[in-house]
């Protein structure tokens, strides 16, 4: 891509040439590539070429024409000159000058024009230097010159910087560093350039340096865009450690080029642990050449051997023949170090099974580098290894990040035939030389492994030979001070007592005088009565908020120890108490967290039948199943999100669910001043699935603490609903940097009809998103409609009044409900203090009304009943349990053949494109996506539905190659676990609260971390 200098710094180059050449600055044309300018002369008769160069080339001696472009603009390395006539396409000549060998330039033209010969003069000659001569000497410009030579074309600027290597093991050798800098109006991918600019790199062959990183950066902006890290090391020195491990190709290559001087060539070959080479003429057109000479060859290969020691060969059979010849014309046998020292006879195979990393890592590097030559050229692809416990972490890195395809398959079989004792498990990774996380991993357990604890990456250093500086020093000590003996830790220790016991004596008398309870023995000056009267009120304030809040507490606890008392043979109980207040009051852990307003983990329960479940007793089809532990029932947040959702600002999208979903978030945002960590997303199955509290707590176990978590399940929704939702409706500072998408395999299918979406379609909010940012979806948009009814439904409650002090005491009143511990059982104290009042006198007169709950068993309830409210998490839990044979006394049972959710099952159409969108957003974002496959029953798992759901199988696993995202399949955790479910394909509060746990300790998925 050419840059186009701006007016006033082009006009500056082109009169400048104009002035130099003498051609009107009509007849010059400029242009920056790179670091390359070019020139184009032009006139009614084409430029003379070496008149018009020696001109210029003077004219470049004596102006530094960096200072003639833009202070923005990358250095020029070379400038490119061409000459034509005017109305023609092509230029008639074209020299290439190198601004760091101008005088060598001059001498050439300088002959050229003393030749005055009409045979073309070849530019260039032994006159000048290139620079790849100059960049093998370690100068960092003449390597940016040399590299620009090949990125200029793709207008990518150069520029190289030499920095000392920290040394290693302490050595007295420094390493330097190469840094190159690629700079250009846009962003290359790191594919175009990693490997181009290694192999170049490592073409040279510098002496000195250590590694070379490459930073890309868009032109105008501070951060880089990638790094990518080159490895170095000379190519002799990657043979010979090849070499030293027995690999029979690199000790051909090294006896190759060591043979080559004497024009002799060899072939090897490994039997059992000899090595046979055979050596014959390199050069024999006329097969009559002799053998290679026996002294020669053997005074050549002998001490290479020797000084190389491979592992697990003995001994060197050396053959020298003829090029015709099947015998050869002499035989040498030659010992090598494996015969006398014992260490070097296991080979690294054996090695590798004991579990030695460096035979493995070396192992594996070989198994990932078949072609030698593009490992010496580029670098090839580097393995890492660390264990811990039972696992093997293996990380895969290159100038270009190896794909999952390429090296996991074949990195976990090797491991599992290598069956490594006390390995049951290996992880792979892949990612970028220079990167310390991983773009990708794959997971495989050797054997049934128990997972209790999450298995978080392990930290892989950029390279090994700085791992010692992340490593802490066990030999550091905190330091002491010297000058502290007993004698004056003991006087400190006294001296602060006493002034702590005057300091509260102080604190106490002045409470008291404060009160005006009390006063001062012998008072001497009147204290102003302002000051008295502001204290005194104070101090009475104080009071009566304690006097409050021990009110509050004793109620609290009276009330949680009465119903925990409670008769077993109440079968009806007569109160108007509300689902939340009896959940809250009638469980063992929520007598205490009413009144702490702590979060937790239900334990479970005694398996009692006098106990309380979420709707009344226990009856004895639900004792036999006994209690299952489940997240704590939080209040409810049905009555905000509704009126939330009727002061917002935003337009109704015609889903109720959606907009009360949608004010619960923002409200969450307003309050927390941030996005949440993880969101979790999809239809009914993530909206009661999933819980937020339950997965938090899990995490925090695995030291993922303060992990925020929201539950933006909607009812209905499909992926074309999913990325409405995370593409358009939410903004980019409110998007999480985990979303766990929670669904199956219906959400996905096309050929079914999309009421949620179509619904959310023709709303009013959809349509101000799409005006807001038209680029965002291609659709057709029409005119909206003033009279439409659903629009004027949704604008209704902006005309309500909202009175900032109304506002402001709904705001406090909730907070106080929240704090206190009686509030949420008002209705049970109004009860028992009925009971405790109605023998006074005036008793009769407010009888009590008697509302009889009816106790149903939760499988039972209605599915056309009101269902209780989302909580403030997003998260909607419900105790009912699935049971087949009252569940279908009320239900139709219906199988996949007739159930409109799989109609027309097909997986390519809107839902696909909707989910490719999702993940290329998700990537351009660097969000993690996380879809996990929802468990189901097996009544509902018909033989229609599994062939279905199996094809959704594999329609996922196709997009595993996406470094953000991850799938996890769940369908089939528990087809018989009825207790776990609310209907054939819903879970309850207790299986979300198992699925949590299960995702928070899952290996494969990587949480945030603070």
């Amino acid at each position: 891509m050419k840059t186009v200098l701006p007016d006033d710094r082009q006009n500056s180059l082109v009169q400048w040439v104009s002035q130099a050449t003498g051609i009107n600055t009509f007849g010059v044309k400029v242009r920056l590539l790179g670091n390359d300018l070019h020139i184009l002369c032009e006139n009614a008769e084409c430029p003379q070429r070496w008149q018009t160069l020696s001109e210029l080339l003077q004219a470049l001696q004596q102006t530094d024409v960096d200072t003639l472009i833009n202070d923005e603009q990358p250095s020029i390395y070379q400038v490119l000159i061409y000459g034509r006539k005017k109305g023609e396409h092509r230029p008639e000549w074209c020299h290439r000058v190198y601004l760091n060998q101008l005088e060598r330039h001059l001498e050439q033209v300088e002959q050229a024009l003393l030749a005055q010969t009409e045979t073309p003069i070849i530019p260039g000659g032994s006159l000048i230097i290139s620079n790849e001569s100059l960049a093998r000497q370690g100068d960092g410009d003449a390597i940016a010159r040399y590299l620009s030579e090949h990125l200029s074309h793709l207008g990518i600027a150069i520029q190289v910087k030499v920095k000392p290597s920290p040394a290693k093991n302490n050595s007295p050798i420094v390493a330097n560093r190469l840094w190159v800098f690629c700079q250009s109006s846009y962003s290359p991918d790191p594919s175009l350039l990693a490997e181009t600019v290694a192999q170049k790199l490592r073409h040279l062959q510098l002496v000195g340096y250590q590694d070379a990183i490459i930073v890309a950066q868009v032109r105008g902006e501070l951060e880089p865009d990638w790094r990518v890290r080159v490895d170095l090391t000379p190519p002799e020195v990657m043979l010979k450690a090849w070499a030293r491990w027995g690999d029979v190709q690199a000790i051909a290559r090294i006896l190759t080029e060591e043979l080559l001087g004497f024009k002799i060539a060899l072939q090897t070959s490994l039997k059992e642990s000899t090595l046979h080479i055979f050596c014959t003429p390199a050069f024999d057109p006329l097969e009559t050449a002799a053998a290679p000479d026996k002294t020669i060859v053997l005074q050549a290969i002998v001490p290479l051997l020797e000084s190389i020691a491979p592992q697990a060969i003995i001994s060197a059979a050396i053959y020298g023949q003829k090029t015709t010849d099947k015998q050869p014309t002499w035989i040498d046998w030659v010992s090598l170090p494996a015969s006398e020292h014992p260490f070097l006879l296991t080979s690294a195979l054996e090695l590798a099974r004991t579990g030695d990393q460096p035979a493995i890592i070396f192992l594996l590097e070989r198994l990932l580098n078949p072609n030698l030559d593009w490992r010496l050229k580029t670098g090839g692809i580097r393995v890492l290894l660390i264990r811990k416990e039972d696992l093997l972490h293996i990380m895969c890195d290159a100038p270009v990040c190896p794909t999952r395809h390429q090296v996991s398959s074949k990195v976990t079989q090797f491991i599992r035939q290598l069956k490594i004792f006390g390995i049951t498990g290996v992880r792979v990774y892949g990612r970028r030389a220079g990167d310390k996380e991983p773009l990708w991993h794959h997971g495989v357990d050797l054997e049934e492994r128990s997972r209790s604890v999450p298995e978080a990456t392990p930290e892989f250093a950029a390279t090994s030979e700085y791992v010692s500086s992340l490593m802490i020093d066990e030999t550091s000590e905190e330091i002491l001070r010297p000058d502290l003996t007993n004698e004056k830790v003991k006087i400190f220790i006294k001296e602060t007592a006493k002034n702590w016991v005057l300091n509260i004596n102080k604190l106490i008398r002045n409470l008291l005088l404060n009160s005006q309870l009390f006063t001062q023995s012998n008072q001497e000056i009147d204290e102003n009565p302002d000051n008295q009267g502001i204290g005194s009120g104070m101090i009475w304030l104080a009071l009566g908020l304690l006097l409050t809040l021990q009110s509050d507490f004793m109620l609290g606890y009276v009330v949680a120890h009465t119903v925990k008392n409670l008769p077993k043979n109440t079968n009806n109980i007569s109160s108007p108490l509300s689902s939340k207040a009896q959940a809250s009051s009638l469980s063992p852990n929520n007598q205490k967290t009413s009144f702490l307003n702590q979060t937790g983990t239900t334990e479970s329960l005694n398996n009692d039948s006098s106990a309380f479940n979420a709707s009344g007793f226990i009856n004895d089809d639900n004792a036999q199943s006994g209690n299952l532990p489940a997240g704590p029932l939080k209040e409810k947040a049905t009555s905000t999100a509704i009126l939330l959702a009727a002061r917002s600002q935003m337009p109704s999208f015609n889903a109720r669910q959606l907009d009360e979903q949608l004010a619960l978030y923002k409200q969450r945002l307003a309050t927390k001043k941030r996005s949440p960590d993880v969101l979790i997303v999809g239809s009914s199955r993530a909206l009661r699935g999933v819980d937020p509290v339950a997965l938090a707590k899990a995490l925090a176990s695995q030291n993922h603490s303060n992990i925020d978590i929201f539950n933006f399940g909607i009812n209905g929704a499909t992926a074309q609903v999913v990325d409405v939702l995370i593409r358009q409706i939410l903004e980019p500072q409110e998007l999480p940097k985990v979303i766990l998408w929670a669904d199956g395999s219906r959400a996905f299918n096309n050929g079914r009809e999309d009421i949620t979406f179509n619904t959310i379609e023709t709303s009013p909010g959809y349509k101000q998103i799409l005006q807001e940012s038209p680029t965002k979806v291609k659709t057709n948009q029409g005119n909206k409609n003033p009279e439409d009814p659903t629009e004027k439904v949704s604008n209704k409650p902006k005309t309500e009044d909202t009175n900032i002090y109304q506002t402001t005491n709904d705001w406090l009143n909730q907070s106080v409900a929240n704090l206190s511990a009686s509030y949420k059982n008002r209705d049970q104290i109004k009860i028992l203090l009925q009971k405790q009042l109605q023998y006074l006198p005036f008793s009769y007169q407010h009888s009590p009304v008697k509302l009889k709950i009816h106790i149903t068993h939760d499988s039972e309830i209605d599915n056309n009943s009101s269902l209780p409210g989302v909580d403030f998490d997003g998260f909607l839990p419900l105790s009912i349990r699935y049971n087949p044979t009252t569940y279908y006394q009320q239900h139709p049972k219906v199988s996949g053949d007739y159930d409109n959710d799989y109609k027309s099952f097909q997986l390519v159409g809107k839902q696909d494109q909707a989910f490719h969108s999702m993940l290329e957003f998700t990537k351009n974002n660097n969000i993690s996506l996380i879809f996990v496959n929802m468990p189901l029953t097996s009544d509902y798992l018909d033989p229609v539905r599994t062939k279905y759901e199996q094809q959704f199988q594999e329609y996922l696993l196709t997009f595993t190659n996406y470094p953000q995202f991850i799938y996890r399949d769940l369908s089939q955790l528990w087809p018989t676990a009825n207790d776990y479910f609310s209907d054939p394909s819903h879970l309850n509060r207790y299986g979300a609260y198992e699925v949590s746990k299960k995702l928070a300790i899952d290996p494969m998925i990587s949480w945030p971390t603070k």
